[in-house]
């Protein structure tokens, strides 16, 4: 089944990030990020939004004001396309077996309805509120690096370059992901140091 939404919710972000913050965050190693995140998800009740939170962000690359207005429709579906807030172009994602187990800890009756990430006042949470929960949620296991929604879009990010031998290849589909204009800019964007680069070369 695939569901589909022309038009994003709107998004109660009532913060704006510092300067410079949203090329300053660090990427999170990917395997700490899910670990973390299905901790809440089995342990934590009222955490739980936000267990899922991580696992749909880091499976998925999605800015957080496009993971913030996700429906339990979309999320239960095997593919859905939403029109991302920022670029105004259609995205089509697919649910993969990691979202849909974090799915059935959150949802196991399979009868929620509309937004999925709530607050406990009953609205969307905020980008503002995210931020803050990720900074507390993984101040342990990723001291020292700087963490908000941004951190998770990189690690998915990481994950796929990883994943495809950290390939040309791997970073023309982030590009074409992330909607950057080149190749170059998903390389800054990810944190890639040129030693990383060099090894490409070196291991042909």
């Amino acid at each position: 089944m695939t569901y589909s939404i022309t038009k994003p919710p709107p998004q109660n972000n009532n913060t704006m990030s510092l300067k410079g913050s949203n090329t300053t965050t660090d990427y999170m190693n990917f395997d700490t990020a899910t670990r973390t995140a299905m901790t809440l998800l089995k342990d934590s009740p009222k955490e739980r939004v936000y267990g899922l939170y991580i696992i749909v962000s880091i499976n998925t690359g999605l800015r957080v004001s496009d993971v913030l207005s996700l429906t339990w429709g979309q999320l239960r579906s095997e593919v859905f396309t939403i029109m991302e807030t920022k670029t105004k172009k259609d995205r089509t994602i697919k649910i993969n077996d990691s979202i849909r187990k974090a799915l059935s800890l959150i949802d196991r009756k399979g009868d929620k309805e509309g937004f999925a990430f709530i607050s406990q006042k009953g609205t969307v949470i905020s980008t503002q509120r995210i931020n803050v929960k990720l900074k507390e949620i993984f101040q342990r296991s990723c001291k020292g690096l700087k963490i908000s929604s941004h951190s998770l879009r990189k690690t998915f990010g990481r994950r796929v370059y990883e994943n495809n031998n950290e390939s040309e290849k791997a970073l023309m589909y982030l590009s074409d992901l992330f909607n950057h204009s080149s190749i170059g800019l998903t390389r800054k964007y990810l944190g890639i140091r040129q030693d990383e680069l060099n090894s490409i070369y070196d291991n042909l």
